[in-house]
């Protein structure tokens, strides 16, 4: 058994919205769960809250049975799951986040949450979130800084880039409450090699080449990703890394299968399919966004087999589908008390 140096117990209240990050939600309540475990005696125990409160469901048809946000608070930590629609409607809710932090709570904001706090609270000196989050918001609102660290710890609020970070921030969280042996025991539970500190850079955007192996091809990737709406030619890239055409023809062939000119359009296409099925931008805009002059749809269907006004027709469907079923969700559970009661 670990040592237990816990003054006192620790209550967590998990914030979640349909459209949760399951995994996110498993991060947090498996290492309290497994923390609990590797104790004398239990020390975290930890709530579902939301908006009103009720059943909440995630894409993958997860559901989860919710409180209400307390007026007032007695949770040590509060933590704001991400969503699978980065644009959801009040994912941090201000006066929540307000009522907690005022209580003496640590806040964690995770990926899409962290984004929408970041959006509309510019006093915080440094910020992190997912960096597909920081992409797709600066180009909604032009303007949206944050780091490309882990996390960032301003404080009484904590902005995280989520998914699996999500696990590092809590292990770091464990270990500043319990001590580093505990937090290397629930790290080896977990599987999880090392625990990434907050400064650690995400592995995306420029960073997303380094497993390659070859410096030519990783740098070349990174200039890559740093030109998507103004996209370099091959040639000033080969300027840039220093190389000839042909033997960076030959390095990209040998790691990654492809030429270095369809691998940079497949970069922009992704990047695009990102903001049509995570933004309301028109098509001809993403396009435009993504460094395609002309012929974005074709060279969509080329890679994707369907073309951008068809994915956002099946979305608007598939959206359709998912406020009937909540809705149904919702009118069980209203008949349902109303029966009992």
């Amino acid at each position: 058994m670990a040592e237990l140096r816990a003054p006192k117990p620790w209550h967590f209240d998990i914030l979640v919205s349909d459209g949760f990050v399951l995994s996110e939600m498993a991060a947090v309540t498996d290492i309290l769960r497994i923390s609990n475990r590797t104790l004398a005696r239990p020390m975290f125990s930890w709530s579902y809250r939301s908006i009103g409160g009720g059943i909440r469901r995630n894409p993958s048809d997860i559901a989860v049975e919710t409180k209400d946000i307390s007026p007032s608070p007695t949770a040590d930590f509060l933590f704001v799951l991400g969503n699978a629609d980065a644009e959801r409607d009040n994912l941090v809710p201000s006066h929540a986040i307000r009522s907690y932090v005022s209580r003496g709570a640590k806040v964690y904001l995770l990926a899409e949450a962290a984004a929408q706090f970041i959006a509309r609270d510019t006093s915080m000196a440094q910020r992190a979130t997912h960096w597909e989050n920081a992409s797709l918001f600066w180009e909604k609102y032009g303007t949206f800084e944050s780091e490309n660290a882990l996390a960032v710890d301003d404080g009484a609020i904590v902005t995280c880039a989520g998914m699996g970070a999500t696990v590092d921030v809590m292990l770091v969280l464990i270990g500043d409450l319990l001590g580093k042996d505990v937090q290397i025991n629930v790290a080896n539970i977990m599987l999880h090699e090392s625990v990434r500190g907050y400064g650690t850079l995400q592995p995306g955007q420029e960073a997303v080449s380094r497993v390659t192996g070859d410096r030519e091809v990783d740098r070349s990737i990174a200039l890559m990703h740093q030109h998507i709406d103004e996209p370099l030619s091959i040639s000033e890239i080969n300027d840039n890394i220093g190389t000839s055409p042909r033997a960076l023809e030959r390095k990209f062939q040998a790691h990654v299968g492809t030429s270095p000119s369809a691998f940079y359009r497949k970069i922009r296409l992704h990047r695009a399919n990102n903001l049509l099925v995570n933004t309301t931008m028109s098509v001809t805009d993403i396009g435009v966004a993504c460094g395609f002059g002309s012929g974005f749809s074709n060279r969509y269907k080329q890679v994707f087999g369907v073309s951008p006004n068809q994915v956002r027709k099946r979305l608007r469907i598939d959206t359709c589908k998912n406020t009937s079923i909540l809705t149904e969700t919702k009118d069980f559970t209203a008949h349902s008390s109303a029966k009992s009661g």
